[in-house]
């Protein structure tokens, strides 16, 4: 299993617009991070997209990729389905809908966010993104692929991280319910929020991620859906041996099973 960061910054992304901060004008390329999002591509070719950010079209350029056999939503905040109307693409070079998989409250945003397109009074056509929206109701399979969701608070919403295999992906996250913590035993690797050094209401701290990292305890951790507060190199040397910052254009090998 192939695992490609396509982004890993927060909602507004690094750099911020209007700052002057000495990340924001780092030029270090570990320091460019774009919407949160990750593509997972298995052995037998399977192509899953976790989430569809606004930078949705800048990311699967750079990446070359051609090919979404299915999008996994985590929630339906802007920075993570802004970009679905760039899945009019892979629906148009594969002639299918483009399944998306999500928990209802995630479905209803994308529903309302995107009303046009399941408006029965709009013109069907190729302008439209092709969408056939699937409920998330425990562990469910992609194709030969079973993926476990993992139950994750972002403040006082529930949302969804994914497990594949030994593979864990848990953005937007500030807590991880009792009920979660058996999801992750015995990972390779995890990846974890990790907005900034202060506190936040709706993510894990750099140091509760470090602390919720320990409890998991995967061989290796990565964090993500940071600002500009983290600058790459600086923080990365503050951490332990088996954790660092993970940055946009990383890419991971992991067994599924």
């Amino acid at each position: 299993m192939r695992i490609t960061f396509l982004g890993t910054g927060t909602s507004h992304g690094v750099p911020m617009i209007a700052c002057a901060c000495l990340t924001c004008r780092s030029t270090d390329p570990k320091d460019k991070r774009l919407r949160p999002s990750i593509f997972v591509q298995m052995g037998d070719g399977t192509a899953i997209l976790v989430d569809a950010g606004p930078d949705l079209r800048q990311q699967a350029l750079t990446h070359d990729i051609r090919r979404v056999d299915a999008i996994v939503f985590t929630h339906g905040h802007a920075d993570h389905i802004l970009g679905l109307d760039e899945t009019r693409r892979f629906t148009g070079v594969h002639g299918r809908p483009l399944p998306g998989y999500g928990d209802e409250g995630t479905l209803e945003d994308i529903r309302k966010t995107f009303g046009y397109v399941f408006d029965p009074a709009t013109p069907k056509g190729g302008g439209l993104p092709q969408l056939e929206l699937i409920r998330i109701d425990g562990s469910f399979r992609i194709g030969a692929h079973q993926i476990q969701p993992v139950p994750l608070m972002h403040g006082e919403r529930p949302i969804l991280g994914f497990r594949f295999g030994k593979f864990a992906y848990l953005t937007d996250c500030n807590r991880i319910p009792d009920a979660s913590w058996p999801l992750l035993h015995n990972l390779d690797v995890v990846v974890l929020d990790a907005l900034r050094v202060r506190p936040h209401p709706t993510h894990f701290s750099l140091s509760e991620a470090v602390e919720a990292a320990h409890r998991i305890a995967a061989r290796q951790t990565f964090f993500t859906h940071m600002c500009h507060d983290l600058p790459h190199a600086d923080t990365t040397v503050g951490l332990p041996v088996t954790m660092a910052l993970a940055y946009d254009g990383l890419v991971l090998e992991t067994t599924v099973c």
